[in-house]
């Protein structure tokens, strides 16, 4: 892999606002989730349900992101003079992280036997939302190193040590793989991409064909072809590629509107490529549904053509029109998802343990639910402007 000399090198702050808004939808999502009768678009669909919502095209978009960013990241690094050595030790180190907290994030949900744990799970709720802070936590450099090892290397040392308090409720010890969370299909996706562009050398051809094939895999797994002797492979990656096809769809756009160094008011080859998937999507739909829970074909399609269209339009908001000022709000969330995201689940676990329950009755259903959903989402935002201005942002 070589340094692509043609892709703009500016700041793009389309995509850092596309993350502010994706990120802010999905802390708002996940604290809606709990809130009883609200309209049926601001639910997930269920799994047998021929459909999707707004609230479905919020994780592809998270996906889409992770894509859009790819090209722009190993260019910077091959730049700045890093080994193929290097950027892959990067790239899995990263993977193996979001694999990680994706793991205790969803271990600390469901599947335990509290009684037998020598910790209540409020605690290791909390710990295992608040130890990635300290090891992602990008220090300053005037902090002291043997410090940031210390707490880097002690909050490792904590999680092996939960990995060993965790009794599932089948009575065993130590924590299964019951899926992979959020941030977890995030690091498959992510590694998978990363994969293709590199061997594919970050070619636009290369990425269309890899989509295809991603697509491809999608409708074996969706036609249940893992039943069928010599594919059961089908079924332990299929839904790993059908959300790389979204952070590959992600990867294309930013090739269609960044390469040759340069931004475009219109551009053909984005529209083109929306109305592909659209197109694909929609042929598909009657045999394989739409459905976020199954991740059918015709959902990743629909949500990544979305994202192209979305992405579109604040482009030509924030790159054409210069008109940036109303994204300002969103930005601190912008430069450090990752905390924001987990900080709720701080939160959560924080109340559980101390006994706490904040938040009245009357908001936890209905209009005042959807208001406090959108309350709380601002405040997170506040919260992680806060740990900015302290220097806590994670990187990983």
């Amino acid at each position: 892999m070589t340094v692509k000399e043609n892709l703009y090198t500016g700041r793009i702050t389309s995509i850092d606002v596309f993350r502010g808004i994706t990120i802010f939808a999905m802390i708002f999502v996940n604290e809606l989730a709990g809130v009883q009768n609200v309209p049926l678009w601001m639910k997930h669909a269920l799994a047998e349900e021929d459909r999707m919502t707004f609230v479905d095209i919020v994780f592809p978009a998270f996906l889409f992101i992770v894509g859009m960013s790819i090209p722009f990241a190993i260019n910077t690094r091959l730049k700045k003079g890093g080994t193929s050595i290097k950027i892959w030790t990067h790239t899995i180190k990263r993977t193996i992280a979001l694999l990680v907290m994706g793991l205790y994030m969803v271990n600390a949900e469901y599947g335990y036997n509290e009684a037998e744990m020598f910790i209540p799970i409020a605690l290791w709720g909390f710990l295992a939302y608040t130890l990635p802070i300290p090891i992602w936590n990008q220090y300053s450099k005037n902090f002291s190193k043997p410090l940031q090892y210390s707490l880097q290397y002690g909050a490792i040392g904590l999680l092996i040590i939960m990995y060993f308090l965790y009794v599932q409720d089948t009575g065993e010890i130590g924590m299964t793989i019951k899926w992979w969370g959020i941030l977890g299909l995030i690091g498959w996706a992510y590694l998978i991409t990363f994969i293709a562009y590199w061997f594919t050398k970050g070619t636009k051809i290369g990425m269309l064909v890899i989509l295809v094939i991603c697509i491809g895999i999608n409708i074996a797994h969706a036609a249940q072809w893992d039943q069928k002797e010599g594919f059961s492979w089908i079924g332990v990656i299929g839904s790993h590629f059908a959300h790389t096809s979204i952070v590959v769809a992600g990867v294309i756009t930013s090739l269609f509107f960044f390469e040759n160094n340069s931004k475009r008011i219109l551009n053909l080859k984005a529209i083109v490529f929306a109305v592909f998937l659209f197109a694909i999507g929609y042929g598909l739909r009657p045999y394989f549904e739409v459905s976020k829970i199954r991740a059918t074909p015709s959902w990743c399609l629909y949500t990544a053509g979305i994202c192209v269209l979305l992405y579109y339009l604040l482009y030509y908001i924030i790159e054409v029109k210069k008109i940036v000022q109303w994204s300002n709000f969103i930005m601190p969330a912008a430069s450090n998802p990752l905390l924001i995201y987990i900080i709720p689940g701080i939160i959560l676990y924080l109340n559980m343990l101390l006994g706490i329950h904040i938040l009245p009755e009357a908001f936890t259903s209905g209009i005042p639910g959807i208001l406090w959903s959108l309350i709380f989402t601002i405040i997170m935002v506040f919260i992680v402007q806060f740990f900015n201005k302290v220097h806590i942002k994670l990187r990983l």
